[in-house]
């Protein structure tokens, strides 16, 4: 029998409707054949729904809401008859234009509705867009009718994890990557393997909603600069669709739902980089796309005269603690952890959703609190990038109801720039490798995301390649990306065929490499690191396609020893919960030592308040508390000197003795009472029962 509230009462050519359903907002399936299309707006007078056949320039037809189909501020109406294999939709929005007040009403405009599912206009990479057409970004309507066949998100915790991030482009578009579908969602999946085999349990995936690879793409050189890493959200419902093999097909969600099924099978989380700081329709020279011509004043921070704040640096900010607005970022969060099974969501300028309307920070911003204490969101992984570039820096405060954790940038800088030989800032460096417990606390080192590198900077190799930026192929003069970038080249600026350099180069990777693994928090690594991959000297990729970008992996073959020491410091971290636990006692253990100590180049001596180039840290691992066979000691000489260093190890239990695990470079010794470390160079050792 069919229900009274399914039958049409309006026609309008071909298609019938009838007042529809408020929730949810987007362009949902209905049971009765239909298409339910909801959408909110406070401000304008009226509302049209647009209806175009694939990729043609006209609609075919256009249907105004009815007063009668709004409810409140929400313009809802199911439609019969259309065939979503062939639409595309989009909306027109009446109402007053007054750009003092902020009111930017245009109903010639056809926008995007915020909630799509699926987006067409930019489905195959790189392909120039028709800019004649007056409607770039289009709706489309999705079938949620994937079959995942169990699958979840892991739920691993969030100490135990080993970050890795990287660009679904760059990974795999080098010819060498030997993947059929090169720089696609698919040609990752070809890759799970190897990241299985270095031991990574969790990637980061740089920005994956849709965006336009052509905002602000221009010729510099010969060479198309393009808006290559995706910091520029067009749809946050939406993946990329030039990201997927099967784009041209609409297959776009279920290559990427197929994804992140194989990762969970593999055993890796997925982490998606989000960013709901700002939008790509920009400062008031920007296009009309969505948000400013649908209700511009909610959805944006706006001053007293109706320009757009810039606490992103990018032209808007958004209004996250706008009510609207927070659910809208809270609608998404849930889509993306239901529909697609993600594991969590790294916040890119996470400090902006903790501002209020004015721009002013709040201190119990709704929207971290709304996140954290989400239902849906209740087991998924929450990571702040805890700055904007409006200058609030909240390293060490953004931890609201314990739920979230943080980019430790001041880990990235101390390690650093010690490894480089900054002696002042051993004492910092011991904060850092304990879980920064000066910033987060005792006890909460899960709260740190420990990384020597991430997308913005220079890779590992160039950290220790180039004193300088070399960022010319970016068309900008050298003038953009970070200056201070704490890098030392050992010696002569990029390549070289110095053996000694070279040498060195490859020591002090592994070095920060070492304490980075060994250290207490949540590591990251960037994607290439492992074997050396280099942006010859970019720190600032952020607009080229091309080999700067991708990964070269024949770096592999050429670096196969270090990404040979990651893996087997990965390993080595996973067997020892000791190295990822998030409560570290204070005092003795059931070994009869402190569960961690430091040491000079002489056992328990150490001025941790002075600076020094040399010293050890040792983990007591207490096999009762840490469910081991055996107790263990783990040992960590550190060596940023210039000249080699003897280490005197520490007195272990009877039936105990000393053995190398790894090492960055060669050592002398004597079996059980030292260890000396050549010049800028580190060693792991480990003491068993024999």
């Amino acid at each position: 029998m069919k229900l009274i509230d399914t039958f049409p009462t309006n026609q309008k050519g071909n298609l019938k409707y009838r007042i529809g359903r408020v929730f949810p907002f987007g362009a949902t399936l209905d049971a009765g054949g239909g298409v339910n299309f909801s959408i909110y707006s406070k401000e304008a007078t009226s509302c049209t729904l647009v209806l175009f056949h694939h990729g043609q320039n006209k609609p075919f037809i256009e249907i105004p809401f009815p007063e009668s189909f709004r409810i409140g501020n929400v313009y809802t109406m199911l439609v019969y008859g259309i065939d979503i294999e062939s639409t595309e939709y989009g909306y027109r929005f009446d109402g007053p234009y007054d750009p003092q007040k902020g009111l930017l009403y245009d109903k010639t405009k056809i926008l995007l509705d915020p909630y799509a599912k699926s987006i067409s206009g930019r489905s195959v990479w790189g392909k120039a867009p028709n800019y004649k057409n007056p409607f770039q970004h289009r709706g489309q309507i999705i079938n949620e009718d994937y079959l995942w066949n169990g699958d979840k998100p892991l739920e691993i915790p969030y100490s135990d994890l080993i970050i890795y991030e990287l660009h679904v482009r760059s990974f795999t578009m080098n010819k060498n990557s030997n993947v059929n579908k090169r720089g696609t969602f698919a040609g990752l999946t070809e890759k799970i393997p190897y990241l299985k085999e270095l031991g990574i349990n969790c990637v980061e995936l740089m920005p994956i909603f849709e965006f336009d690879e052509f905002d602000n793409s221009r010729e510099y050189n010969g060479q198309k600069l393009y808006n290559y890493w995706g910091y520029s959200t067009v749809g946050f419902f939406a993946p990329k669709a030039g990201y997927a093999a099967s784009s041209p097909f609409g297959m776009e969600a279920d290559e990427l739902k197929n994804l992140i099924k194989q990762f969970h099978k593999n055993g890796i989380e997925v982490i998606l980089d989000v960013v709901f700081n700002h939008t790509a329709e920009g400062n008031e020279n920007g296009p009309y796309i969505s948000y400013r011509g649908i209700d511009n004043r909610t959805y944006y921070l706006l001053t007293p005269e109706g320009y757009y704040y810039n606490f992103s640096g990018c032209g808007n900010t958004m209004n996250c603690n706008n009510p609207v607005v927070r659910n809208m970022v809270l609608d998404c969060l849930r889509y993306w952890v239901s529909s697609f099974h993600v594991d969590g969501f790294r916040f890119d300028l996470a400090s902006i959703m903790s501002r209020d309307k004015s721009g002013a920070p709040m201190i119990d911003p709704p929207l971290l609190d709304s996140i954290a204490n989400d239902a849906v969101l209740g087991k998924s992984m929450l990571i702040a990038e805890a700055w904007d570039a409006g200058g609030l820096y909240q390293i060490g405060s953004f931890r609201y109801w314990g739920k979230w954790a943080e980019w430790n940038g001041k880990y990235r800088d101390c390690l650093r720039n010690f490894i480089k030989g900054g002696a002042e800032h051993a004492p910092e460096l011991f904060c850092r490798i304990q879980g920064s417990n000066d910033i987060y606390g005792n006890n909460n080192s899960e709260s740190s995301i420990n990384f020597v590198t991430c997308h913005d900077g220079f890779t590992l190799y160039d950290l220790v390649s180039y004193n300088d930026k070399h960022n010319e192929a970016n068309g900008e003069n050298n003038m953009d990306g970070c200056n201070d970038n704490n890098s030392w080249n050992c010696g002569a600026e990029g390549e070289t065929t110095d053996p000694q350099i070279l040498d060195l180069r490859m020591r002090q990777m592994k070095n920060m490499l070492t304490i980075l693994l060994t250290s207490r928090g949540i590591p990251m690594l960037l994607s290439g690191d492992e074997f050396a991959n280099t942006q010859f000297g970019n720190n600032n990729a952020y607009c080229l396609d091309n080999e700067i970008s991708w990964l070269d992996w024949s770096y592999l073959e050429k670096n196969k020893d270090l990404f040979e020491y990651v893996e087997k410091l990965i390993s080595f971290r996973k067997k020892h919960p000791i190295l990822h636990s998030n409560a570290l006692d204070s005092g003795y253990n059931n070994t009869g030592y402190p569960e961690f100590s430091l040491h000079g180049t002489c056992p328990w001596q150490l001025d941790s308040g002075a600076p020094s180039l040399s010293f050890a840290y040792m983990y007591a691992e207490d096999s009762q508390k840490y469910g081991t066979k055996h107790d263990a000691f783990i040992y960590v000489a550190v060596n940023a000197f210039w000249e080699g260093q003897t280490f005197q190890l520490p007195i272990i239990p009877e039936g105990y003795s000393w053995k190398v695990v790894l090492k960055s470079s060669d050592y002398g010794y004597d079996g059980n009472n030292s260890i000396t470390l050549s010049s800028r160079s580190t060693a792991i050792l480990i003491a068993q029962i024999r």
